[in-house]
């Protein structure tokens, strides 16, 4: 008798690789959809820039408890089953920016899009190594194409959402909905992408993710941390304040110019990692670093001075130090940890990241209800570039020991 039950066809594992490696772009752009849209949104329920800042951090802040209690769940449950949950998460978060208004639901809607972003990112990495490895290709593609996809698609929103809100009607609503017909074919898509992970033979216990801090190497795995934290906060800080800063210093409120400011940090970051990925690490690092620090003396200048060419191009260039400095931290703290304790020194790294992602656009919400933004910007840049230089020779340190061994 044929069998009656009937299996959902897959795709090869070539074929997979690359849609998964699209549907992990099309996700990520949905997350920073929101950033040309924010001024929209203070005029239409009528909050300061405080609040914008608030929401931002609420995206950062579901990213990280879902990297906590879920980053590491499609380990036992499946790489396909986890991509699917944080579809629907994401595709949860653009119905309720359709549908809803008001604050306390925008802050609901972030925190909803940062659990689905913090069940992709890792899950999705791994699926790209792994369908890789049973295609039989070169792991370095898959290490670049995740990437690409995880920063290519955080740039690509911002351009996306500001581009649709001056050629489309209602683009409070018309982004969104956009997004809902993407992110159900994206999910669609995933659906055909075979488990690259194996049922466990024994029932595992749910744990939140453990991270492991090296005794022996405390100093170059915190400048890594540090590191990661001045890399997202550049990000943040380009995601949450600068189409404020466009509009009240520069007096540009274009959307699709904010949207662009954002896109052209996070682009040249994605752009940076494929350029040097056959440069040595340590030369890397260092590009990075010079680029960071750059970068921020050229906002800096362009903040003083209302320049909106120094400004993007500080933008540009801190971009791609953002890039090489997080792939450089991240390689230098896997290099510190112990046979089986990769993973949770990694989510060490990726945490540190995300506090980078949500403390500073938090301060510079709550400073800007008593200073000038010129002056907030011109702080947050000194900031980082103290940061990245005190944590830089560490890492370049760390990079340059293991290249001698």
């Amino acid at each position: 008798m044929p069998n009656s039950k009937r299996r959902v066809p897959t795709l090869t594992p070539q074929v997979a690789f690359w849609i998964t490696a699209a549907a992990f772009f099309t996700l990520m752009s949905f997350t920073t959809l929101p950033t040309p849209l924010y001024g929209l949104y203070e005029q239409r329920d009528r909050f300061p820039t405080v609040v914008v800042t608030a929401i931002f951090a609420m995206y950062s802040f579901g990213v990280i408890v879902s990297l906590l209690l879920a980053g590491h769940v499609s380990d036992w449950v499946g790489r396909r089953r986890m991509m699917l949950v944080s579809a629907a998460l994401l595709f949860v978060s653009a119905i309720m920016f359709v549908l809803f208004h008001g604050v306390v639901l925008l802050l609901v809607a972030r925190f909803v899009s940062g659990l689905g972003v913090g069940t992709l990112t890792a899950t999705a990495t791994a699926a790209l190594g792994e369908l890789r490895a049973r295609a039989g290709g070169s792991p370095t593609l898959a290490t670049t194409l995740a990437g690409v996809a995880n920063l290519g698609g955080l740039a690509i929103g911002p351009l996306i959402a500001g581009v649709l809100s001056v050629v489309a009607p209602s683009p409070l609503v018309v982004s969104y909905a956009v997004y809902v017909v993407l992110i159900a074919l994206a999910a669609l898509a995933i659906a055909f992408v075979p488990e690259t992970v194996s049922p466990p033979r024994e029932r595992v216990r749910w744990h939140p993710q453990r991270i492991t801090v090296p005794r022996e190497n405390r100093a170059p795995y915190w400048a890594a941390g540090v590191g990661a934290f001045a890399a997202f906060a550049i990000s943040a800080f380009f995601g949450a304040v600068a189409p404020t800063f466009l509009a009240t210093s520069i007096g540009d409120r274009s959307r699709v110019l904010a949207g662009f400011a954002a896109f052209a940090v996070l682009a040249s970051a994605a752009v940076a990692q494929v350029v040097f990925a056959r440069v040595a690490v340590r030369r890397q690092l260092l590009t990075g670093v010079v680029s960071m620090v750059a970068g921020m003396v050229a906002i800096g200048v362009g903040d003083v001075s209302r320049g909106l060419a120094l400004f993007l191009g500080g933008g540009v260039i801190a971009g791609i130090g953002v890039g090489l400095v997080f792939r450089g931290a991240l390689t230098a703290a896997g290099g510190l940890a112990e046979e089986g304790q990769q993973g949770q020194v990694l989510a060490g790294i990726f945490l540190l990241a995300y506090v980078g992602l949500t403390i500073p656009p938090l301060l510079i919400g709550v400073a800007l209800i008593w200073l000038p933004l010129i002056w907030v910007a011109l702080a947050f840049a000194g900031l980082i570039i103290v940061l990245i230089l005190a944590s830089g020779p560490l890492l370049l340190r760390q990079m340059g020991d293991r290249a001698g061994e």
